[in-house]
């Protein structure tokens, strides 16, 4: 990441946007192969000034996620793209089919905000699967500004808020 100034429109202010968030971290950790961050930051940054998303690829244990692996899938979402993504189900279901034989799975939803700050917003909370992390990358001016990663308390429908997880990259070759 390099140092870009992060914008924080007032909505992120907003008693609604407030109400999704959890206070403290949460005690599991996302662990990231070097490459699956750097690719992550990669695609957000390729991508302004709309919103990206893509799937986290990797296996799920007692401490939480290891990624091992992301991969890009369209934004549905033409009319909104600078501000709201809708993750295009049949890339999902492509991505999905690839992994069936293997040891990893899809753990997981990134996306960017463009010009705004790596909270999560109410319409992410309502598109939320219990379960899954979710990374958002803040893109400021065309450079990515900080990665902040998510997980829900509970599932949205029956009152959760997302969560901040700790993370780290690791160096070097990571297998599940």
């Amino acid at each position: 990441m390099v140092d870009a100034t992060i914008y924080e429109p007032e909505r992120f202010r907003s008693a609604a946007y407030l109400a999704v968030l959890e206070r403290g971290d949460s005690a599991l950790s996302c662990r990231f192969a070097d490459k699956a961050w750097s690719d992550m930051q990669h695609i957000a940054a390729q991508g302004y000034p709309d919103e990206i998303c893509g799937l986290l690829v990797g296996t799920t244990g007692a401490e939480g996620w290891l990624v091992t692996e992301v991969r890009q899938v369209a934004n549905l979402n033409e009319e909104r793209a600078a501000d709201r993504f809708q993750l295009d189900p049949a890339g999902y279901q492509k991505i999905d089919s690839e992994l069936r034989a293997s040891e990893v799975e899809i753990i997981g939803v990134f996306h960017s905000h463009p010009d705004c700050p790596a909270k999560p917003s109410p319409t992410d909370l309502n598109s939320a699967w219990e379960g899954f992390v979710y990374p958002i990358v803040s893109v400021c001016d065309g450079k990515v500004a900080e990665v902040l990663c998510w997980v829900t308390t509970d599932d949205a429908a029956a009152g959760g808020k997302f969560q901040k997880l700790p993370h780290s990259v690791e160096r070097g070759t990571m297998t599940p």
